[in-house]
C-alpha cells in the first residue's frame, strides 16, 4: 500500500487526503494546527461557488464540475454545507449579452438582469445608471467551516487515515520523499502532497518562493437588522457589484453573517501579521457599502478580520512545484478559486501523488484550461505557461 503525505488540512488539502484514500493509499495528514484548523486560509463561514469568469468559458466549464463534485461531496458525507442560492454579478448593460454567451457556450444557465429588474429584485442595492445584472441559477454559497468540519470527521474515521495535528512541517527532505517537523521528526512516504495555503512559500526553494506573492484582505461581518433580514436572507451570492473598488458580498445564509468586502482592501503584504483588520480599511469599506446598501450603517458591522492567500506573482493564479529530487508537489492556493475548485484541485494532486498523471473529466477541459500546473506535470510545462492565463 502506497504511503502518501499531506501537509495541510484546509480544503485543498482534506480533499487530497480523501482521494489518496479513496484511491487505496494509506494516508498521513499534518497539520500545524488543530483540524480543522480556525487559522487555515479556508477556514471562514462562506465562501462562493460560481461560473461567471469575464470573457472565459474555461472556469465555467470548470464551476460546472466543481458543482456537481460539491454535491456529491454532500451526499457523501452525509453533511449539509452547500446552499444554491444563486450568483449576481452586476455589469455594465453593453457588456451582459456577450457575457451571456460566454457563460451559453460553456452550458452554464443564466439570466440577464436590466437596471429595472435589478431594482424591482433587490431593492436594497444602490447600483449604477446603465448597471446590469447577470444572475446564475445553478450556484451559490458553501459553509466553509461545515466543509471542512465534515472532510476532516470523515477521514478521522478511516483506518488508514493518520490525522496528526499541531505538527509544523519545517522542510522538506533534499530528496523529496519525506518532511522534517519542526521538532526535528522525520517522516518518509512514498509521495508528498503540500497544501498549506499562504504557508506553503517556507517550504520552496527561495527561487520558487519569489514566484509568489502573500496579499492580505480586509472583511466585514454584519449582521442585518431584524427588518431587514428576510429579504437578504433570500438573496444570492454576489461576487461583483460594479463599483471601481471592486465590491463584493456574501449573504447572510443558514445563520451566517453578512460578509462584505472589496478588492480595494486586498495589499501585498510582506509576511504574517495578525488578523486585526487596519482601522483605515474598515473605515473604507464601510464608507462604500454605505453607497451601495439601503440602510446600511456602522452598526451592522459586528467584526473585521483579514484573510491571507498567496498567489503568483505575475498571474494572481495558483501555482504548483515539483520537488527536484523525488515525488513531491506544493501546490501554492490562491484565495477563493481554490475552494471551490478544490475537489477537481484534490483530485488531479491526489493523482499526481500516486504516480497516475492527472484526472480529466470527460468532455471537460477543466484544469488544462484552468490550473494548468495541476493538470499537467510541473517538469513539462515551460515557465511562461506554467500559471493560468
Amino acid at each position: 500500500m502506497m504511503q502518501i503525505i499531506v501537509v495541510g488540512a484546509g480544503v485543498v488539502g482534506l480533499l487530497t487526503a480523501w482521494e489518496c484514500r479513496r484511491a487505496g493509499a494509506a494516508v498521513t495528514l499534518l497539520e500545524q494546527d488543530r483540524v480543522p484548523s480556525p487559522a487555515a486560509a479556508s477556514y471562514d463561514r462562506h465562501r462562493v461557488l460560481r461560473a461567471f469568469h469575464r470573457g472565459d468559458p474555461g472556469p465555467a466549464r470548470a464551476a460546472r464540475e466543481a458543482d456537481r463534485l460539491w454535491r456529491e461531496w454532500e451526499e457523501a458525507l452525509g453533511a449539509d454545507f452547500y446552499r444554491r442560492v444563486g450568483a449576481l454579478t452586476v455589469l455594465d448593460r453593453t457588456d451582459l449579452h456577450e457575457q451571456l454567451g460566454v457563460l451559453g457556450s460553456a452550458g452554464v444557465v443564466a439570466d440577464g438582469l436590466d437596471g429595472q429588474d435589478l431594482k424591482s429584485r433587490y431593492p436594497y442595492l444602490a447600483l449604477p445608471a446603465g448597471a446590469a445584472g447577470l444572475l446564475e441559477r445553478d450556484a451559490g454559497v458553501l459553509l466553509a467551516d461545515r466543509v471542512l468540519t465534515a472532510l476532516a470527521d470523515g477521514l478521522a474515521r478511516c483506518p488508514e487515515v493518520r490525522i496528526e495535528a499541531g505538527r509544523r512541517v519545517a522542510a522538506l527532505e533534499p530528496d523529496g520523499t519525506g518532511v522534517v517537523l519542526a521538532d526535528g521528526t522525520r517522516l518518509r512516504g512514498d509521495a508528498v502532497v503540500v497544501a498549506a495555503g499562504p504557508w506553503s512559500r517556507s517550504l520552496l526553494e527561495p527561487g520558487q518562493a519569489a514566484e509568489l506573492r502573500l496579499y492580505r484582505q480586509t472583511l466585514l461581518y454584519c449582521e442585518v437588522p431584524d427588518g431587514l433580514r428576510q429579504d437578504w436572507e433570500r438573496a444570492p451570492a454576489m461576487p461583483g457589484l460594479g463599483t471601481a473598488a471592486g465590491a463584493w458580498l456574501v449573504p447572510p445564509v443558514a445563520g451566517t453573517p453578512l460578509k462584505l468586502s472589496a478588492s480595494a482592501a486586498c495589499r501585498e503584504v510582506a509576511g504574517f501579521d495578525g488578523r486585526d483588520a487596519p482601522g483605515g480599511l474598515r473605515d473604507l469599506l464601510v464608507d462604500h457599502f454605505a453607497g451601495l446598501l439601503a440602510g446600511f450603517t456602522p452598526a451592522w458591522v459586528r467584526s473585521a478580520a483579514d484573510s491571507y492567500y498567496l498567489a503568483g506573482a505575475d498571474t494572481h493564479g495558483p501555482r504548483l512545484h515539483r520537488h527536484p529530487a523525488g515525488p513531491t508537489w506544493v501546490y501554492a492556493a490562491c484565495g477563493g478559486s481554490s475552494f471551490k475548485f478544490a475537489p477537481l484541485i484534490g483530485r488531479a494532486l491526489a493523482q499526481w501523488a500516486l504516480g497516475r498523471g492527472p484526472v480529466r473529466p470527460t468532455g471537460l477541459p477543466v484544469l488544462d484550461h484552468h490550473l494548468p500546473t495541476v493538470d499537467r506535470h510541473p517538469s513539462t510545462v515551460p515557465p511562461e505557461e506554467a500559471t493560468p492565463p
